[in-house]
């Protein structure tokens, strides 16, 4: 397999993670502190391990998440999913919201519906971005973007009015998908329905992901529609799937607005693969009787449910308090009622006045995420606020060449190392996987981290920090 084909199957840009959504200190050598945890996620292009280790978090935890992605695309969408994700009951149910999610996260082509939502949500966090230029401060209580670049968050009110507008003209999904499939499968493409049925079962069954149905398993390669929850029409742009790519063409460079992602994993892989619902993993005739999607609607309507007890403890806990309620912003945002009342064409241009009122998100209790810029890992170390920090790092097979000795000098003793590694990246061979697996392993020790024996999972390896 060339490395030309490779790059096409995986995608240059990660759209959703290579492996299951895990608690990223549910390790038995990582040490919990009484005080503030920090965890790193650099690469990881999903929410799936921040949702899940808010999880895991006890009462008095709190927790602080610092992400880095290689592009502001990538943390333009994963503001996006964590928007979703803490819209409040009163605005969403948990059910809806559910729906609504999954249907953003894996699907080339949404519903009407779901694509008002996403223009809704791309119109508030345009403001809130736009409010931290002029402050340069946070302007929620769970989401930071305040450590940016001026640059970057210019960048990110960009995608998000292209969301919010697209394009009048633009190009058709399900055509640019479809050419990236050609591209992908070559001379392979008129017998593609065999291609894909091999890759399910000869690969990703044969993986442990034999939860992941044929039939929704080939649907999402021939059209990139992998969640289909309700009866609707799924024709769409998810807008928070296309980027700029920038191609070589006779000597100019030409920029290409498309769908760079993944087209032969899935996104199964980050909420449907793992349950600890052993009934959802039953099976009958040696066919599983539920499929990837439906322990992918469990799994993150559990997430939420979760989020949505913790902030309910809040208020149950503490006097209620304009600085502190749940449903409270900083003074620095418009409300949600304003904007779902007005025409799409004023969402971006609201008064002045209106911007100091609150935004209907939860602010889920002890919990943080703060963005950096994608160039800031090898920059980390030099800080002293990073010395010693990080309980807990994740990183993404696609950064991890990235991560290097200085990374000793970030992270607390016993920090846990979780590296993802390529056993979901259907275009490598067995020996490919396994060179990657023992590349990761030697950058791990020339780091300062020792290999967890007690593995229990071949999607990531787990390290722990070397005593001093």
């Amino acid at each position: 397999m060339s490395a030309g084909r490779t790059v096409e199957g995986a995608g240059c840009v990660t759209w959703w993670g290579f492996g299951p959504a895990r608690d990223l200190l549910n390790s038995e050598n990582t040490v919990r502190s009484d005080g503030e945890l920090n965890v790193l996620l650099v690469g990881s292009g999903d929410p799936r391990h921040i949702l899940k280790t808010i999880t895991g978090l006890r009462d008095s935890d709190t927790l602080h998440v610092w992400v880095i992605e290689n592009s502001m695309e990538v943390v333009a969408r994963q503001l996006l999913l964590l928007y979703l994700s803490l819209l409040t009951p009163e605005n969403m149910s948990l059910h809806k919201k559910t729906e609504v999610f999954l249907e953003v996260f894996g699907n080339s082509e949404i519903r009407k519906e779901t694509e008002e939502t996403l223009k809704h949500a791309a119109a508030q966090l345009s403001l809130s971005i736009t409010n931290t230029l002029s402050s340069d401060s946070h302007t929620h209580p769970c989401l930071d973007t305040s450590l940016l670049k001026f640059k970057e968050r210019d960048e990110l009110v960009r995608i998000f009015k292209l969301w919010e507008r697209p394009p009048s003209a633009p190009a058709s999904v399900r055509k640019v998908w479809d050419t990236r499939v050609r591209q992908h499968l070559g001379t392979r493409y008129d017998s593609r329905q065999g291609c894909f049925d091999w890759d399910l079962s000869m690969k990703l069954h044969q993986r442990g992901c034999g939860v992941i149905s044929k039939h929704q398993y080939v649907k999402w390669r021939e059209t990139g529609v992998a969640f289909e929850m309700r009866e609707g029409l799924y024709q769409t742009a998810n807008q928070s799937l296309l980027s700029t790519r920038v191609f070589n063409h006779r000597g100019d460079r030409v920029a290409v607005r498309g769908y760079w992602g993944d087209i032969v994993s899935s996104p199964y892989l980050s909420f449907g693969i793992e349950t600890e619902n052993k009934d959802l993993l039953k099976t009958q005739n040696n066919q599983h009787v539920k499929t990837a999607q439906d322990i992918s609607e469990v799994n993150v309507l559990a997430l939420f449910e979760c989020l949505s007890t913790r902030w309910r403890s809040l208020l149950n806990e503490d006097v209620p308090n304009p600085s502190s309620s749940c449903c409270q912003s900083t003074d620095s945002l418009i409300t949600e009622e304003k904007i779902q009342n007005d025409p799409p064409s004023s969402q971006t241009h609201t008064e002045p006045e209106q911007q100091t009122q609150e935004l209907a998100l939860l602010n889920v209790s002890g919990v943080k995420v703060s963005f950096l810029s994608p160039d800031s890992l090898n920059k980390l170390p030099l800080k002293n606020k990073y010395r010693n920090l990080f309980n807990s790092i994740f990183c993404s097979a696609s950064m991890v060449h990235q991560l290097d000795s200085s990374l000793r000098e970030i992270t607390a003793p016993d920090a846990a190392l979780i590296i993802e590694l390529a056993n979901f990246l259907l275009d490598l061979s067995k020996e490919q996987v396994s060179g990657f697996a023992d590349r990761v392993k030697e950058i791990a020790e020339e780091s300062g981290f020792t290999p967890n024996h007690n593995q229990s999972s071949d999607a990531y390896a787990v390290f722990t920090r070397k005593k001093d």
